[in-house]
């Protein structure tokens, strides 16, 4: 029941906190609220504190989308926001001795902080003292040496007992167990503190008792109540009538922190009227705490009171203890000592970063916050201000909104294709001087926004092929760079729609999305197609996707995969095309020019003429770049009329090609003669080819078959040749032909042979025209055994032909008909 009554107060003193706390809510701003909580030490963890949420009329919505947390810029968090329920309870076991010594009231703070919009609430919690330690003196034993001749009234003055705990729980009374020579006499010190002083009240005898014993407790005054014990023993000296004094009851110094071990502070000074050794005095320090006892120390003999620790100004900023001088015969007197700590600006400033957001998105506007900072000084006055900057010149700035508090946002638009990381160095200076300063490196990454398009590499493609490529063969490969990243730098290729004679460009190319090759969906034609020109589009992988266009340009390169082909002469199914030439023919002779074209494009379409064969190799050549049959000596008679003249015409492509055109040539005066020549050579033709036909007809029919087909065929050549042999005997005369205004000019009678062409060749062949002019007449045969007319004439102009004959050249032109007709 006893334990429970500190519990009881605590509950009280929370019930007045509570109306505290309503009306600091009530005078504080919203941005800035005060609480202040009252809690005993040594609680559990877990305990309860208070309600934050309601005692700062906060809605638990807004603790969670506001990201509650407590800032205490501590090591240790004495205290945990469960922010689901907007309660404060217990993290860590408080000791208010540990925390807060024998500083009265105890109490320490922190900060809430929120955010989006920021807010601050200050909460100090002050923690209640237990009686959870017993007073102790630092020694078991006093020993004490007092002469027999000590007055009554002598003043002993003993080691003082300390307790952690402070108010009623702290040291109260001190109790001297019963003698009949001393009695305990206390005292307060400035400080608070208790000591206690014996009281010699009846003189001592040695010869009586050379040794006393007593027991000193110190009594508490918590509940249940704690004492503490230590042994007096006295040694009763013999006679010395005169104690030191000091020639100062108090002495005030100062110190700097952090001066160095040894720096003198003061020296105490006490004499003592006895001489001998009855007045060598010694001094020491008493009553002295266990924190002042390890920081300063004093020369026994000299009495000089020097630094033996660190002093630190942050820790405590002023000691106050008691030096005792004492005599050989046991007398004392003691002085007291106040020394004051000096600040020196030896802390630098503290950052804590209470939020940080990286990556920050490229399109954050001027003004987005980044994160917040706490700084704090632990020094004091001056050396205790702060200012905040950031070393480099970025795109970002500080903004103090609240004490001691520093927003970090951006002072610019952001670019993570220029800059995609920012170390960003903030730094606090303290107004010391020296001033102190702290760094702090905060790495900021930039996250991409898809902002920029896929650029490729090159403002037009141009790519060649060979024509007759096989269909799905590489072309080029297109390339588009995307300076963002990740997705949205991810580039696929697509063709645009257009058309390319009449059908889609997809039916001739095709492009792959990812690599951005180009193949032929087909086989290339030069002859058809010269060159290709499309559009492909890359486009990245953003939302929204962003692209560009590109223009290739296919060229199409020639092949030689097209022969020559012969113009002229015409090369008929069964017609046979001579040329004449008359026997008085000179050297260098023009029988005719073989006309031949290469639909084939540059060196593939050059075209070279050759003679193959020929009747008489001696009797003409070709022209190799003109195709032109000429004479190469004089016509005899001993040649023979009917001249055959293979002609070879090859391109210069790589491999070559070539055609070949056979060229009949009559060499002959008069047409009679050409005619019995070219007779007789149709005759053997048609003679030959009968001849094979009844073959394979005998070959392929059955004896019966053979035998009727062979009297059917002999009586038909019988018929035939009994007409032919009526009209041979008839007296109808035999007149050769001549064309119409044919006149012997040269008197050679031979027709003439004229020839008026013009050609036009360039490299490309397809551009090549041949043009004929107009003769007056020419002297080209054609003979053609399966018509019904033996002989036709070529000619140029058919007004020349059209013309009206004479009724005596009609005449002979329908004598030489018939004369023909049966003779062939």
């Amino acid at each position: 029941m006893a334990s429970q009554q500190p519990l009881c107060k605590w509950r009280l003193y929370f019930g007045l906190q509570r109306v505290t706390i309503l009306v600091l809510l009530f005078i504080c701003s919203d941005v800035f609220g005060q609480i202040r909580y009252s809690v005993p030490e040594e609680m559990k963890k877990g305990s309860l504190i208070g309600n934050v949420a309601q005692d700062l009329g906060l809605d638990l919505n807004r603790l969670r989308s506001g990201r509650a947390r407590i800032v205490t810029g501590e090591n240790i968090q004495y205290t945990e926001l469960k922010s689901d329920k907007g309660v404060l309870v217990v993290n860590e076991r408080i000791d208010r001795e540990q925390l807060c010594g024998e500083v009265t009231p105890c109490s320490f703070s922190f900060e809430i902080i929120l955010e989006n919009p920021v807010e601050l609430h200050h909460i100090t919690i002050e923690v209640l003292d237990v009686n959870d330690h017993p007073p102790v003196f630092k020694k078991s034993d006093i020993m004490l040496d007092i002469s027999e001749s000590a007055n009554v009234g002598a003043r002993f003055v003993l080691d003082s007992a300390e307790d952690p705990d402070v108010g009623v729980n702290g040291l109260q009374n001190y109790v001297l167990t019963t003698n009949d020579n001393f009695v305990l006499k206390q005292h307060v010190n400035p400080d608070g503190s208790k000591y206690a002083e014996m009281v010699l009240q009846r003189q001592l005898d040695r010869e009586k008792a050379p040794h006393l014993s007593l027991k000193l407790i110190a009594v508490d005054g918590g509940n249940p109540q704690r004492s503490g014990t230590v042994n007096i023993d006295i040694n009763v000296l013999d006679v010395n009538d005169n104690a030191p004094v000091f020639n100062q009851s108090v002495y005030k110094a100062s110190v700097i922190e952090n001066a160095a071990i040894g720096t003198n502070i003061v020296t105490v000074n006490a004499t003592d009227a006895d001489s001998g050794s009855n007045g060598y005095i010694t001094y020491s320090m008493s009553n002295v705490k266990s924190n002042i006892a390890e920081l300063l120390s004093i020369d026994q003999v000299s009495g000089a009171l020097f630094v033996a620790g660190p002093i630190d100004f942050e820790k405590d900023k002023k000691y106050e203890l008691r030096i005792d001088a004492k005599d050989q015969g046991g007398l004392t007197d003691s002085s007291k000592v106040i020394i004051d700590v000096i600040d020196v600006n030896d802390n630098a400033p503290i950052i804590n970063v209470m939020s940080f957001t990286s990556p920050v998105s490229e399109d954050s506007p001027p003004g987005t916050t980044i994160g917040i900072i706490n700084i704090k000084d632990l020094d004091s006055g001056e050396n205790g201000q702060v200012s905040c900057r950031i070393e480099q010149n970025l795109p970002f700035k500080i903004k103090s909104n609240l004490r001691n508090y520093y927003t970090f946002v951006t002072d610019a638009a952001l670019d993570r294709e220029m800059v995609s990381e920012y170390n960003v160095t903030v730094v606090a200076t303290d107004a010391g001087n020296p001033p102190l300063s702290t760094k702090r490196v905060f790495n900021l990454k930039v996250s991409d926004v898809n902002d920029n398009a896929p650029v490729f590499s090159q403002s037009v493609y141009n790519a060649f092929i060979t024509e007759n490529n096989s269909p799905g063969v590489s072309l080029l490969t297109v390339k588009a760079e995307d300076s963002d990243e990740n997705q949205n730098a991810r580039v696929s290729y697509f063709l645009e729609n257009s058309k390319f004679e009449g059908s889609p460009v997809s039916h001739c190319v095709s492009v792959n999305a990812e690599s951005g090759v180009v193949h032929a969906v087909r086989s290339f034609d030069y002859e058809q197609v010269k060159h290709l020109v499309f559009v492909i589009k890359a486009q990245d992988g953003g939302s929204p996707p962003l692209s560009s266009n590109v223009t290739v340009k296919i060229i199409i390169q020639d092949q030689n995969d097209n022969a020559p082909q012969v113009l002229y002469p015409v090369q008929t199914g069964g017609s046979l095309v001579a040329e004449m030439v008359p026997r008085s023919a000179d050297v260098g002779y023009l029988v005719t020019k073989v006309v031949a074209v290469d639909v084939d494009s540059g060196q593939n379409a050059w075209l070279s003429y050759k003679l193959q064969k020929a009747t008489d190799r001696a009797l003409f050549e070709v022209g190799l770049q003109n195709g032109e049959v000429r004479t190469i000596r004089q016509v005899t008679d001993k040649d023979a009329v009917k001249q055959r003249l293979t002609v070879i015409v090859e391109d210069n492509g790589q491999p070559s090609r070539s055609a070949t055109v056979i060229v009949n040539v009559a060499v002959a005066d008069s047409f009679p003669e050409v005619l019995s020549e070219f007779t007789d050579f149709t005759h053997d033709k048609e003679y030959n080819e009968n001849l094979t036909f009844y073959l394979v007809l005998a070959l392929a029919v059955v004896s019966f078959l053979f035998i009727t087909c062979v009297v059917v065929i002999i009586s038909v050549k019988i018929y035939r040749w009994r007409q032919s042999r009526i009209l041979y005997h008839s007296n109808l005369p035999v007149i050769p032909y001549y064309p119409p205004r044919y006149s012997d000019t040269l008197g050679t009678g031979t027709l003439p042979h004229v020839y008026n062409y013009e050609v036009c060749r360039t490299t490309d062949s397809r551009k090549s025209d041949c043009k004929f002019g107009r003769a007056g007449s020419q002297n080209v045969l054609i003979m053609d055994p399966s018509s019904t007319g033996t002989m036709q004439r070529i000619q140029s102009e058919k007004s020349i032909l059209d013309e009206p004959d004479s009724p005596l050249e009609l005449k002979h032109q329908l004598f030489e008909f018939i004369a023909l007709r049966f003779s062939f």
